[in-house]
Formats: structure tokens, C-alpha cells, sequence
């Protein structure tokens, strides 16, 4: 059982990093997950305090996540449209097989976004980079984040091999 749990755990982490960029998955709670299951093992000990403390920093990561891009966006001037089409244009970038389709899907999508309210051209390209440099500094937090938790799961995993993976 110990195994099938460490496993499902490494797949929590993997899920949790790819969540860091798409924006369907919760990132850092699926990466905490993976340490939960760590604890529910039986040759990992994992202090309650610091299952605590990561569960804080990934609920606290997840919030700011939704309040980062849509201050981005309001501090330079756009709108619900630009959020909305920061969202749509990533899942497009995503699927669409440009290069960096990533990057340049979010503010193509919040440009038109903003386009479509009626903001003048100069109005929408400055909210569009501001929604872009949210989405950014979003993304690269919880990618540091569910990195680190990662770090945090195989050098739990390492300490503990030997009654992990041994009978």
C-alpha cells in the first residue's frame, strides 16, 4: 500500500506542476495532496506542523493566484473582458500548435478582450500587458511553489526509502 500511495503522491506533484500553468487545475492543493498521501504511508512521518504550514502556503498561493492577474489587470487600466480574455486566450495558446502559444495566447486574449468592451487600442494593449504580467507572476509562483513541494517530497522519500520500498 505504502508504494501504490508514494506513487499516486508523484503523480499529485506532476499534476501539481502542470496546474501551475494550466489554469483548470488547482496547482499547489493537487501538489499538497501528494504530501498528504506521503503521510498517510506507513514509513513516512510527516509532523502535523508542516503538513499545516504547506496546506497554508497552498490555499495562500491559490488565492493570491485570482487577485494577482486581476490587480495586473486593473492597475493598468482594463476590465472583466481583458480577465476574461487572458483566460480563454491560454487555453487557446494551450491547444493551438503555435510556438509559445502559452505566452502569447494570454495577451492576445486579454488585447481582445479588452477590444471587445470598446477600450481604445492603446487602452487595451497597456491592460492586456497588465493582465499578461499577472498571469506571469501567477503562474511563476505557484511553479515555485509546487517545485519546491516537489523538492520537499523527494528528499521525504529519499530519508525514508528504506522502509518505504523495503518489506
Amino acid at each position: 500500500m505504502d508504494i501504490a500511495l508514494t506513487i499516486i503522491g508523484l503523480l499529485c506533484m506532476i499534476t501539481g506542476i502542470l496546474g501551475s500553468i494550466l489554469p483548470v487545475l488547482p496547482g499547489p492543493p493537487i501538489s499538497w495532496v501528494g504530501l498528504l498521501l506521503l503521510h498517510f504511508t506507513e514509513g513516512v512521518t510527516l509532523s502535523w506542523w508542516f503538513l499545516v504550514l504547506t496546506f497554508i502556503v497552498a490555499i495562500g498561493i491559490t488565492v493570491l493566484d485570482y487577485v494577482i492577474p486581476a490587480m495586473g489587470t486593473k492597475k493598468f487600466g482594463g476590465s472583466k473582458a481583458g480577465m476574461w480574455g487572458t483566460t480563454i486566450g491560454l487555453i487557446v495558446g494551450i491547444i493551438a500548435p503555435i510556438p509559445l502559444g502559452i505566452l502569447i495566447g494570454p495577451f492576445v486574449g486579454a488585447l481582445i478582450g479588452e477590444l471587445i468592451n470598446k477600450a481604445d487600442g492603446r487602452t487595451a494593449l497597456k491592460a492586456a500587458f497588465g493582465s499578461f504580467l499577472g498571469f506571469l507572476s501567477g503562474a511563476f509562483m505557484k511553479l515555485v511553489v509546487t517545485v519546491i513541494f516537489l523538492v520537499l517530497y523527494i528528499a521525504k522519500v529519499w530519508n525514508f526509502r528504506t522502509e518505504l520500498f523495503t518489506s
